[in-house]
C-alpha cells in the first residue's frame, strides 16, 4: 500500500485531542545520509521528497491534528499542529507534510521553537499559497481539527549544546525563507531566557543578527515578534528588514528597523566576524547564491555557510 493510502485510512482510524496524547506512531525507511545544502539545478520542477532525497529524516511518522490557523499575511496561513508527545525537531528543520486524499507530500519548514513544542504540545508552520496541492489544500480545504501526518527531517538547524563554544548568528530570510531562520531565532531566545534564569551557567549565548527581506511590509512575516525579541534581548539580538516594493508609508514602530531596498553588502559585512560568525541562509536560490559568494570574499569560510533552498 502506498504511504498516502495508508495515511488515508490510518487517518480514520485514530482520534487526536488537543494537547495530543496516546497517538499511532508508524515508522518508514527512508534516506539517512546526511549533507548540509542542497543544489537544484533540474530545470523541472522537483518535488519535496526528490529535493530532499538526500537529506537526514526521521523514520517515524507522526499523525497530528491542526488545532488553529491564522493569516500571518494575505498570502501566508499559519497552521498551530497539536502532535505525538514523542515528536521531536531542531530549530531549523523541515516536515513531511502527508494529507489524507492528497497524493503529493508538502514540504515546509517549522516556524516555531523547540521550546513551544515541550510547553505546549504543538508546532507551528506558515505556509505561502501556491497551485502546489499540499499549499493549496492548506489554502482551501484545512480545517481546525483536519488531522494530517508528518516527519521531520533536514540537515540546517541550530542545536547548539550547553557545552559549546559561543558562535554569532547571521540569519539572511528571502520571503517566506524567514520560516526556518524564525524558529532559530525564538530558539535562540528560549536559550537567552534560559542563561538568564541560571546566571549564564547554561548556555553561552553569542549574538544574532536577522537580515529579512520581503516585497513589503505586509509581507515582513512575525515582524512584531521578531523586533519584541530584539528589544528584550537588545545587546544580543538585532535585526534589519528590508522591503523591495513597498507603495504605502511604513508604519512609524516599524520605521527604525525597516529600509527600502535589498540586503547590502556593507550590511552584511557590519556582522561578519570570520573567526565567530555562522551563517544560515534561507532564500530563493540566485539570492543564496549571491550571498554566499559575498560572505566568502568577506573572509567567511564556506563550512560556516549553511543554507536551504526551498524554490
Amino acid at each position: 500500500m502506498s504511504v498516502p493510502c495508508f495515511l488515508s485510512s490510518a487517518a480514520r482510524s485514530f482520534s487526536l485531542p488537543c494537547p495530543a496524547a496516546g497517538l499511532l506512531c508508524c515508522r518508514l525507511r527512508g534516506s539517512s545520509s546526511v549533507t548540509s545544502r542542497r543544489n537544484m539545478t533540474s530545470k523541472r520542477q522537483m518535488d519535496h521528497l526528490e529535493r530532499t532525497a538526500s537529506n537526514s529524516r526521521q523514520s517515524d511518522l507522526y499523525p497530528a491534528q491542526v488545532c488553529g490557523i491564522m493569516n500571518e499575511s494575505d498570502s501566508v496561513k499559519r497552521l498551530r499542529i497539536a502532535v505525538h508527545p514523542d515528536f521531536s525537531f531542531r530549530a531549523g528543520q523541515w516536515v513531511d507534510f502527508f494529507i489524507p486524499g492528497v497524493e503529493k507530500v508538502g514540504g515546509f519548514s517549522m516556524c516555531s521553537s523547540p521550546g513551544l513544542l515541550q510547553r505546549e504540545g504543538v508546532v507551528e508552520l506558515a505556509i505561502k499559497y501556491a497551485r502546489h496541492p499540499p499549499a493549496h489544500w492548506v489554502h482551501t480545504a484545512c480545517t481546525v481539527g483536519s488531522q494530517v501526518a508528518m516527519r521531520v527531517g533536514g540537515d540546517f538547524f541550530f542545536d547548539p549544546s550547553p557545552s559549546d563554544p559561543s558562535v554569532d548568528l547571521l540569519l539572511v530570510a528571502g520571503g517566506v525563507g524567514i520560516n526556518p531562520l524564525y524558529s532559530i531565532l525564538l530558539h535562540t531566545t528560549d536559550l537567552l531566557h534560559l542563561s538568564r534564569a541560571s546566571g549564564g551557567r547554561d548556555y553561552n549565548i553569542g549574538s544574532a543578527h536577522l537580515c529579512y527581506s520581503a516585497k513589503n511590509t505586509q509581507e515582513l512575516l512575525f515582524k512584531s515578534s521578531i523586533i519584541e525579541a530584539c528589544r528584550e534581548f537588545p545587546d544580543k539580538l538585532s535585526c534589519d528588514l528590508h522591503v523591495t516594493q513597498q507603495s504605502a508609508d511604513v508604519d512609524p514602530h516599524l520605521q527604525p528597523f525597516v529600509s527600502c531596498g535589498r540586503i547590502t553588502e556593507e550590511e552584511l559585512r557590519t556582522h561578519v566576524d570570520p573567526q565567530r560568525t555562522l551563517c544560515f541562509l534561507c532564500g530563493p536560490p540566485p539570492m543564496i547564491e549571491a550571498i554566499s559568494k559575498s560572505l566568502m570574499d568577506m573572509g567567511l569560510a564556506k563550512d560556516r555557510i549553511l543554507f536551504e533552498k526551498w524554490w
